[in-house]
């Protein structure tokens, strides 16, 4: 091979030519942004609705992580998942993501660790105490799985520690790392939105009163505007993204019904929560009550679209505690909590991202749905008891007296659907019939826009407790027997964030990542090849890198 040039000139030549392509390789990649996500589950991959939130992020977003220190590997593998996300953030935000590691058991002396401590609880940063055991003894720590975001003087905490409390230690890790993306899109989202969706509480038909459920009314009041409506006094309900109706106890008239039904019509949303039979903690002290169903007149309406909440009464083994006297020591009862099958612990829950991850949700005097037929919708089940659990029809004998009494040979009957969500195009309740008088028949429509109904056998699902000391309300889900919260509120916050879409981030949801355990048995059994695999593999690789490019040098020159 002739070269026109001398090989000094000819390898700067290659050098220019190289550099200068980089130059217009970083400027071309300045305009044309792209990354390459390998793993088979798309675990670097930011969601598409998460993406259009960072790009329209007008200033900076300020993250603090609480995953700092020594950790022990499940807690790494969570906070390596954190930092990679937040990563991808930085980079699709433009910078306008900024993180950083803290450790709070960093300070010096134990009363500013605790100071420091307290006010991170204030700010609503959850801890969890992690307990490791050795073959010698067992050391406890506490860990803070937990961020909290700051944008345009406010803070928002945001806790890690996601998934079912019945599942094992990385089981619950991994899940709440499939969550990681949600919920500090979420978070941003609630500090940088400043387009809040119009939610209505429907009244008037005997629900309960306000205090019952303020805590749910304060978790809504993060995200959107919250507005008490009277449907006997509203002529329209157009100007809702979505509606709730929670445990009505009264009947609907044709004419407030009419309303509900164009609601729906013109592609509203709707979360319904309602007992059908009257059954109460108040009711089942009683030692010979039947609870009976309450006459709401909406059961048409409902099996128009699709549903019909069964005259009956859900019992489940799997159930929440609750007092009962089981004798007397002297003058006083003898308290013992006892499992009562009218509080059945959901724990089986459809893979949807209203349900996906969630912690156990606790149901009082829960009724069972059935589906019928109806044309243009989508029925997707939600929430099921356990296998262990029955239905009785009413009328329905609730006592507590009866829960020493209940034979465990008698439930296996599961699980039973006690929630679905309807989507799709629904057909009016008022199609060929004739329309209530006194109503606002403009813009009646016989064929809905597609629109959403979320159906829930369960009235109280949204009423929290009362603090009996102070008359304040707890948290929505807190038991104050076993001081437990359950997932009641997420559950609904979830419920919410589908049916107004929220611009898709409820949709990152369905992230699914893998866990990936080591074989022991096979690692063990095959060590010496592994082990050969590793030590020599990689050198006789190279070797025969150099070999092959060593012949090619030389066929190439001595030509």
């Amino acid at each position: 091979m002739v070269m026109k040039y001398g090989k000094k000139t000819y390898d700067l030549l290659i050098l220019a030519n190289g550099l200068v392509l980089t130059v217009l390789l970083n400027l071309v990649s300045a305009d044309y942004f792209f990354r390459i996500d390998l793993t088979e589950e798309k675990k670097f991959t930011v969601k598409e609705p998460v993406r259009r939130l960072l790009e329209s992020i007008d200033d900076n977003v300020y993250v603090e992580v609480y995953l700092e220190g020594e950790l022990n590997a499940p807690f790494r593998r969570m906070r390596k998942a954190v930092i990679e996300l937040l990563e991808e953030f930085r980079v699709y935000s433009r910078n306008r993501v900024q993180y950083s590691l803290t450790d709070p058991l960093a300070a010096t002396g134990e009363k500013a660790r605790n100071e420091y401590i307290g006010s991170l609880m204030e700010k609503g940063i959850v801890p969890t105490r992690v307990v490791e055991r050795t073959s010698n003894a067992a050391s406890e720590k506490l860990v803070f799985p937990a961020a909290l975001v700051a944008y345009g003087g406010r803070e928002v905490p945001v806790n890690f520690l996601k998934g079912s409390a019945s599942g094992s230690r990385d089981e619950k890790i991994n899940q709440s790392i499939e969550s990681l993306e949600y919920e500090l899109a979420n978070a941003i989202y609630k500090l940088v939105n400043t387009d809040r969706k119009r939610i209505g509480i429907l009244l008037g038909h005997g629900q309960p009163d306000s205090t019952r459920w303020a805590s749910l009314n304060n978790a809504l009041l993060e995200l959107y505007d919250v507005y008490k409506v009277n449907l006997k006094r509203k002529i329209s309900l157009s100007g809702y993204d979505a509606l709730l109706l929670i445990k009505p106890t009264e009947p609907f008239t044709e004419a407030d019904k009419f309303k509900l039904d164009q609601y729906v019509m013109h592609g509203g949303r709707l979360l319904i929560m309602m007992d059908k039979l009257d059954a109460s903690i108040d009711s089942a002290s009683k030692e010979n009550y039947f609870a009976f169903p309450y006459e709401v007149n909406l059961d048409d309406l409902l099996f128009r679209y699709g549903v019909r909440i069964n005259n009956d009464l859900v019992q489940d083994q799997v159930a929440a505690l609750y007092p009962v006297i089981t004798g007397t020591s002297g003058s006083r009862p003898d308290m013992q909590l006892m499992e009562w099958p009218f509080f059945p612990l959901i724990g089986q829950m459809a893979s949807h991202p209203i349900t996906r991850n969630l912690d156990a949700v606790v149901l009082r005097f829960a009724s069972s749905i059935d589906t019928v037929k109806a044309r243009g919708v989508t029925k997707t089940p939600l929430l099921f008891t356990s296998a262990y659990s029955r239905k009785l029809g009413a009328p329905v004998r609730v006592t507590v007296a009866d829960i020493s009494k209940t034979s465990r040979m008698a439930f296996g009957n599961g699980p039973v659907p006690v929630a679905w969500l309807l989507e799709g195009t629904f057909t009016s309740l008022y199609k060929n019939r004739f329309l209530p008088e006194g109503t606002d028949t403009i813009g009646f429509r016989k064929e809905s826009k597609p629109a959403k109904v979320l159906v829930i056998g369960d009235g109280d699902l949204a009423l929290n407790e009362i603090n009996p000391r102070t008359g304040n309300p707890m948290q929505l889900g807190y038991d104050p027997y076993t001081q437990y919260t359950f997932a009641n509120e997420e559950l609904l916050l979830n419920a919410m964030a589908w049916l107004t879409d929220e611009n898709g981030l409820i949709k990152t949801k369905n992230r699914v990542i893998k866990i990936r355990p080591l074989d022991r048995q096979a690692a063990q059994k095959n060590k010496w090849k592994i082990q050969m695999a590793n030590l020599l593999l990689p050198v006789v690789l190279i070797a025969v890198v150099g070999l092959a490019y060593n012949r090619w040098r030389r066929k190439l020159y001595s030509s």
